[in-house]
């Protein structure tokens, strides 16, 4: 049910308010493209700055009008074990497929500390849910060896892997049951990921090239591996732009210059330097976006 490209949907704003209309049209454009699951409110998806209002409205608006035609992993993780618990239970009650819960960040739990939460999570809300381990983000890196623990626990069926460490993802493949889903977190790394048995991608680039790097994931899926690779070499310019500053500053930077929602962030993020959005328009048009 999970596997492909999966994109980490950008929460689009206009004056400071979510920007309804712009969502549904992202998600009818994912839909059209091959994506094959929405995952509002994660990192890309501004929900740091989100209240618990938008929070909740955003998953709900996300699942309303994907209308059931590819599931919805809805980032509902926290530094707190208690609000992870409430929006977790809120975005099963509207519907969604799975959560994404993102390593506590700022506490610098132990590793006790991190199964302890995260198992409380699943204990309390009867839904898939898929760990999110991103330490440059958190803090604090979620270890091959409390995975394997975690992955005993019925509900929680995979791992969105950002760390950075394919020896790391190596370790967690073999700790942990065939059934454990390995998911990308990292754009740059997402053929090698699947090499050593990752099912896909939870894609930042995806915000903008949907089809190819659905296209990517399904040529690899197939046995393609010569058209996979043709679509990851031909990406990788412009997933390096996606990261020149911090994410998502730059894809809603592109997203705006490719009229599909407002630039619009909220603060602390803010605009790019002129001589980084220099480097993300030469990356977009060598892309032929621009």
């Amino acid at each position: 049910m999970f596997k492909g490209s999966m994109v980490a949907l950008v929460t689009p704003f206009k004056n400071g308010k979510i920007d309804e209309r712009a969502l549904k049209s992202l998600v009818e454009f994912h839909i059209r493209s091959g994506t094959t699951a929405l995952v509002p409110c994660g990192t890309t998806g501004e929900s740091a700055t989100l209240s618990y209002d938008e929070h909740d409205r955003v998953i709900e608006l996300t699942i309303e009008f994907a209308k059931g035609r590819v599931p919805v992993i809805a980032g509902t993780g926290s530094n707190s074990t208690e609000e992870a618990i409430a929006l977790t239970r809120h975005a099963k009650k509207s519907g969604a497929a799975a959560s994404l819960q993102v390593n506590p960040y700022y506490n610098r739990p132990t590793q006790k500390g991190l199964y302890l939460h995260f198992k409380a999570i699943a204990e309390a809300v009867d839904i898939p849910i898929i760990l999110y381990n991103i330490a440059a983000r958190t803090g604090v890196n979620v270890e091959p060896e409390t995975f394997a623990k975690l992955a005993e626990i019925k509900n929680i069926i995979g791992v969105k892997e950002a760390s950075g460490s394919l020896e790391q993802m190596a370790r967690i493949r073999k700790a942990c049951p065939d059934n454990f889903l390995l998911i990308s977190g990292d754009d740059a790394l997402t053929l090698p990921v699947m090499a050593i048995g990752g099912v896909g991608i939870i894609s930042v680039v995806a915000n903008i090239i949907p089809r190819d790097v659905a296209g990517m994931c399904g040529a690899f899926e197939r046995g393609d591996l010569k058209k996979a690779a043709a679509l990851y070499y031909k990406m990788l310019g412009l997933v390096k732009a996606m990261f020149v500053e911090t994410n998502p500053i730059p894809v809603k930077t592109a997203m705006g210059l490719l009229e599909m929602c407002s630039p619009e962030m909220r603060l602390p993020l803010c605009g790019m330097l002129p001589e980084n959005r220099d480097k993300l328009v030469k990356a977009m048009k060598e892309y032929k976006l621009l």
